[in-house]
C-alpha cells in the first residue's frame, strides 16, 4: 500500500504506473476523498482541541453557574466530536480502501509493456540440446519411469491433480533437500510455515483485494490457503519494529502452496506445468528502507536461483518483467524461465520481485534510522524451487536416449548417489 500523501503529491506518476500495470484507477476520485478526509481530521483536531480547552476551563471555574454553562457547552462539544470522529472512520475506511487497489510505481528500468510476451531478455545460459520433436515429454517420461500417477490423482482430487511415487517423490525431495542446503549456507533461515491464514495475511501481502479468485477460502475458519509462503513469511514480524543492526532479514520456507487457476480453464490441462497443488521453497528478504540496498538484496536473490538452476544443469534465460506482466505492489521483477523441450519454448520456473516498502506499510513492519525516526522496511521475494514445475525440464533436458534419466552432479549426493533413474 502506498503512502495517502505520496499518492496525492504523485498523481500523474501514480496514475501512469496504473495504466500501464492494467490497473484501475481514479485520480479525480482518490483526490475528493483525500480532500474530505482531510478536512473531516482538521475538523475532529479542531474539536479535540476546544473540548481540552473546555476541560481546562471547567477546572478553573470558580464560580458555580458559570462552571454549569461551561459543562453544558462541553457537552455540546463532545456531541460533535463524537459525529466528527464517526465521519472520520467512514472516510479512512473509503481511503484505505481506494489505497489497497492502488498500484505501487514501477520502477524507472522496468520496461513497458501489454503481456508477458513484451518481457526483455537479460542473458541466456546454456544451450538447448532437445527440441519438441525429439525425445519423449515429461508426461511419457514420468509414466513410463513410473514417477507420476496421474490418473489416481484426477480419481482422488480431481483435474490438475497427480501423485508422484517412488523416485519421483524421492526426486522431488531431492531438489528441495539441495535446494535447502544452498540458502541456509548462505545465512538464510529456514522456517516451517502456517499454509492457513488470516485474511489480514493476504491482504497485508497484496494478495487481498483482487487475488480472491486465485486463492482457496475456508469459509468457515474465515481463512485462506497460500499461494507462496511468502505470505506467512513476510507477516512473520508483522506489527513489528525490527532492529537496524538485524536487517537485512533473510528466511526461507518450504511449503505446500494452493492456487485454483482460475482463467486457465482449457489451458495447460495435462501434465506438471499448471496445477492446484504444489511444493515450493520461497526466499524472502526484509531490508533497510534504501532503494539501493533493495537492488543489492533483488540481486542476490536472483543469484540465488541461477546458481540452483546451474547446478540442475539446466538452460534458462533471465528476464526483466515489463509494466504490464507486474502485479499490484511489484516495483521490479526478474522471471528465470527454463527451457521446456516438450512446450519448444522456455517457461517461467522462478520469479523475483521488488516491493519496497508497499507491504510492510500494510504489515506495519518498522526500522529505526539513524535519527531514531520509524520508517517502514523494504521486502523481496524469489522462487528458489517450485516442484512439480521444475521437474518438467529436469526430466526432459537430462532424458538419455534409453529413456532413462541422468540425474546432474550437484542431485546425486541426495538420492544415494544414483547417476541414473531407470
Amino acid at each position: 500500500m502506498l503512502d495517502a500523501k505520496f499518492v496525492r503529491d504523485h498523481l500523474e506518476e501514480v496514475s501512469h504506473a496504473a495504466r500501464h500495470k492494467g490497473f484501475a484507477f481514479d485520480a479525480q476520485q482518490f483526490l475528493a476523498v483525500f480532500e474530505r478526509r482531510q478536512q473531516t481530521l482538521e475538523r475532529a483536531e479542531a474539536l479535540r482541541m476546544r473540548r481540552n480547552e473546555g476541560s481546562d476551563a471547567v477546572k478553573a471555574a470558580k464560580d458555580p453557574t458559570a462552571r454549569a454553562s461551561l459543562v453544558e457547552a462541553m457537552k455540546a462539544v463532545g456531541s460533535e466530536l463524537s459525529a466528527a470522529e464517526a465521519d472520520l472512520r467512514v472516510a479512512d475506511d473509503e481511503l484505505r480502501g481506494i489505497l489497497l487497489r492502488t498500484p505501487n510505481v514501477f520502477s524507472s528500468d522496468t520496461p513497458l509493456g501489454k503481456d508477458d510476451k513484451e518481457n526483455v531478455e537479460v542473458r541466456r545460459v546454456g544451450q538447448p540440446s532437445v527440441g519438441p520433436e525429439q525425445g519423449k515429454t515429461h508426461i511419457d517420461l514420468a509414466t513410463d519411469l513410473g514417477l507420476v500417477d496421474f490418473g489416481r490423482g484426477t480419481n482422488v482430487a480431481g483435474s490438475r491433480s497427480f501423485f508422484l511415487t517412488g523416485m519421483g517423490a524421492q526426486l522431488e525431495r531431492a531438489v528441495h533437500n539441495f535446494t535447502l542446503d544452498l540458502l541456509t549456507g548462505r545465512g538464510y533461515t529456514p522456517y516451517s510455515i502456517p499454509v492457513l491464514v488470516k485474511p489480514s495475511a493476504m491482504e497485508g501481502t497484496g494478495y487481498l483485494p483482487g487475488g480472491e479468485e486465485q486463492a482457496y477460502y475456508i469459509e468457515k475458519d474465515d481463512l485462506w490457503l497460500v499461494g507462496t509462503s511468502e505470505v506467512s513469511l513476510a507477516s512473520f514480524r508483522g506489527d513489528e519494529i525490527v532492529a537496524a543492526q538485524d536487517l537485512p532479514i533473510r528466511m526461507c520456507a518450504h511449503s505446500s502452496c494452493f492456487r485454483r487457476e482460475a482463467g486457465a480453464h482449457g489451458k495447460d490441462t495435462r501434465g506438471l506445468y499448471r496445477v492446484h497443488q504444489f511444493q515450493k521453497i520461497e526466499q524472502v528478504v526484509l531490508c533497510f528502507p534504501d532503494v539501493a540496498e533493495s537492488d543489492r538484496c533483488h540481486d542476490e536473490l536472483l543469484r540465488n536461483a541461477e546458481d540452483i538452476v546451474q547446478a540442475l544443469e539446466l538452460p534458462y534465460r533471465v528476464v526483466s518483467v515489463c509494466s504490464g506482466d507486474l502485479g499490484l505492489g511489484q516495483v521490479k521483477k526478474h522471471d528465470i524461465e527454463t527451457w521446456m523441450p516438450s512446450r519448444g519454448n522456455y517457461g517461467e520456473t522462478h520469479s523475483c520481485s521488488s516491493f519496497y516498502d508497499f507491504q510492510a506499510r500494510r504489515l506495519k513492519i518498522r526500522v529505526k534510522d539513524g535519527e531514531g525516526k520509524s520508517r517502514f522496511v523494504y521486502t523481496l521475494n524469489n522462487t528458489a524451487a517450485a516442484t512439480p514445475r521444475l521437474l518438467i525440464p529436469l526430466l526432459e533436458n537430462h532424458q538419455t536416449p534409453e529413456g532413462n534419466i541422468r540425474v546432474p552432479e550437484a542431485m546425486r549426493p541426495y538420492l544415494g548417489g544414483r547417476k541414473l533413474l531407470v
